[in-house]
């Protein structure tokens, strides 16, 4: 009988042996080490349409779309801080007609901007999600055209401080969830071209209300790691 539960107490011992390898194993594999390289990219549009009208009549029709493109490229110092760089591509248009006329007035935007971040993992929920917090500098630039014709030019930069969480669907592979804009600050300089003007402007902005945060900017990607 000795023998027998002798012999049991070592299966387990082996069993549970292999098991906290295996989750050890997996731990790393679901994750970053020192080295390690990612791509990363988010993409988002969004589309609307809007009709005023006045006693039962239509009288103005107003079609807005935006498009921001956003890939990352970063590199693991340790387990837990990477560094890299950033770019940003964003695309919006909007339609004003008049349904009386009909006439209508377009306005364009397009810009582009490049940045550099720092990421740091801080807590793991379970093996497969990596939360992390993210500080980034960028610079910016755009222009604006209303029926083809540069009206504005507008340069910035931004520091902001975000949070975020990959979720990894395979070793490789993960899915990503930001919320943009925790704190930030950025500063503006809008230049009327048409009327030689400018505008400067500087501004700070804090959502430390994580629910609200939550609804109002989360952004969804794709991460690469290699």
């Amino acid at each position: 009988m000795k023998k027998i539960i002798l012999s049991v107490m070592a299966v387990l011992a082996f069993g549970y042996a292999n098991a906290q390898d295996k989750e050890v194993k997996e731990a790393k594999e679901f994750g970053f080490s020192k080295g390690n390289i990612f791509i990363e990219g988010q993409l988002s549009f969004s589309s609307s349409k809007e009709t005023n009208s006045f006693e039962g009549k239509d009288f103005e029709e107003i079609k807005k779309s935006n498009t921001v493109f956003t890939p990352k490229a970063g590199y693991f110092i340790s387990d837990d801080f990477a560094i890299g760089v950033q770019l940003a591509m964003s695309s919006s248009k909007e339609e004003n007609t008049d349904l009386i006329t009909p006439a209508t007035d377009e306005s364009k935007i397009s810009g582009f901007g490049a940045g550099v971040f720092a990421r740091y993992y801080f807590l793991n929920l379970g093996q497969r999600f990596k939360t992390y917090t993210e500080l980034g500098l960028a610079f910016g630039s755009s222009k604006k055209r209303v029926n083809s014709v540069e009206t504005n030019k507008i340069d910035g930069f931004g520091v902001g401080l975000d949070l975020g969480m990959n979720y990894f669907v395979t070793p490789k592979m993960a899915i990503s969830f930001g919320l943009s804009n925790v704190l930030a600050f950025n500063a503006t300089n809008d230049k009327d071209v048409v009327n030689n003007t400018e505008s400067k402007t500087n501004s700070f902005s804090g959502n430390l209300n994580l629910f609200n945060n939550f609804f109002d900017t989360p952004t969804f990607g794709l991460l690469y790691k290699f």
